[in-house]
């Protein structure tokens, strides 16, 4: 009876351990999806003028894209907020997309589906257009007339 209690039997379950119950193809799956956007995050510090590397540094390249996008660093601080770091990244993203010419509905992508159009801004045609979030920048490059989703 005891021995049933701390050693209980063996119902052939196909996954016993937690950490085995997702299956290997799944993992992979996700690995080329993170690369992807890795690479990605790579090629669109580079098109703003940041060293690459630091695309793939977790949450130092956070830091860096508050920098391309024309917000302060401190903002990295509310990415640690329950709830408040869905809305900033939400907005990150929004200027992200600006600040390479792109239009509300590409936001909804980089939200949605961030791993088909994280690679279409990297290795698209996009140009980056300066930091979005900094308004005086950003006008001072001569963009008033610039029609954002017009390529």
């Amino acid at each position: 009876m005891f021995s049933e209690i701390f050693n209980p039997p063996n119902n052939n379950c196909m996954y016993e351990n937690p950490y085995t119950s997702i299956p290997t193809g799944v993992w992979a799956f996700y690995g080329i999806l993170l690369l992807i956007v890795f690479i990605s995050f790579w090629k669109i510090f580079e098109k703003a003028g940041q060293p690459g590397w630091k695309g793939i540094i977790p949450i130092y390249n956070l830091y860096i894209l508050l920098k391309i996008v024309g917000k302060p660093g401190w903002w990295l601080l509310l990415f640690f907020i329950p709830l408040v770091n869905i809305v900033f990244l939400v907005w990150t993203y929004n200027m992200l997309s600006k600040s390479f010419g792109k239009d509300e509905a590409f936001t909804v992508g980089l939200v949605l589906l961030g791993f088909v159009f994280f690679p279409i801004l990297g290795f698209g045609k996009a140009k980056y257009l300066g930091p979005y979030g900094n308004k005086i920048d950003f006008e001072n490059r001569n963009l008033k007339n610039y029609e954002f989703g017009k390529e």
